[in-house]
């Protein structure tokens, strides 16, 4: 049996935009955990992390958070989210649209779109054309998008973030892969003029910092 303890709430140093605020408050969000701000801070800051906290402890708007601000006042910047299985990514699409659902307006310029193997060929059009944030996996990336870069380029060229969930899945040799890949991504978005940050996200493991630091080669913080 472990203890409860008190929440740590924080408030960020500037407000979240009005709209991004009243969804949160259609969901019940009054107030943002500590671990929340940093990660928002951070983000805006350009310091890429890696939040480690325990389940159900809002890790998913640790990454979001600065996603849909960016988004909101910038219509050209992007963002994208990798996860390590595509029922995953579909979870995380359908947690989107309920959220920006209590706001047409603010649905209109979040753009949201799973790109995996199930998506449709014309799908994968529109969402190559329009969606402001893509949701996809390491291996979709390697083997569908990051060889059609010129295709990409818009997208590319206005990346802001990059989320790795689960991170702590890629190690051995899947994480020796993923790390080819991540580290292709950033060259293909430095050759389009982009640097974007890296949110990370894992279940506690020992070593976080260590972990998202060589999978992606650069320094990260660790929120915890």
């Amino acid at each position: 049996v472990i203890a409860e303890r008190l929440a740590v709430v924080g408030r960020p140093d500037r407000p979240l935009p009005e709209a991004l605020q009243q969804l949160l408050r259609d969901r019940g969000i009054e107030q943002l955990y500590q671990h929340q701000v940093l990660a928002l801070e951070s983000a805006r800051a350009g310091q890429s992390w890696v939040v480690v906290t325990g389940t159900a402890s809002g890790k998913t708007l640790c990454y979001n958070l600065p996603i849909l601000e960016a988004c909101l006042q910038d219509p050209n910047a992007r963002a994208l989210s990798l996860f390590p299985t595509q029922a995953l990514g579909q979870d995380q699409l359908k947690g989107q649209l309920e959220l920006l659902g209590g706001n047409p307006r603010v649905a209109a310029l979040i753009r949201p779109g799973v790109y995996d193997g199930d998506t449709p060929t014309a799908q994968r059009r529109r969402i190559t054309a329009e969606a402001n944030l893509v949701l996809s996996n390491p291996d979709m990336l390697h083997a569908s998008i990051l060889p059609y870069h010129p295709k990409w380029h818009r997208f590319f060229s206005q990346l802001r973030y990059v989320v790795i969930d689960e991170v702590h899945t890629y190690r051995g040799i899947l994480g020796a892969h993923v790390a080819c890949v991540l580290r292709r991504l950033l060259r293909v978005c430095e050759h389009y003029g982009s640097h974007p940050v890296i949110l990370s996200a894992s279940a506690t493991i020992a070593n976080p910092g260590e972990l998202t630091s060589r999978l992606i080669g650069r320094d990260v913080q660790v929120i915890d």
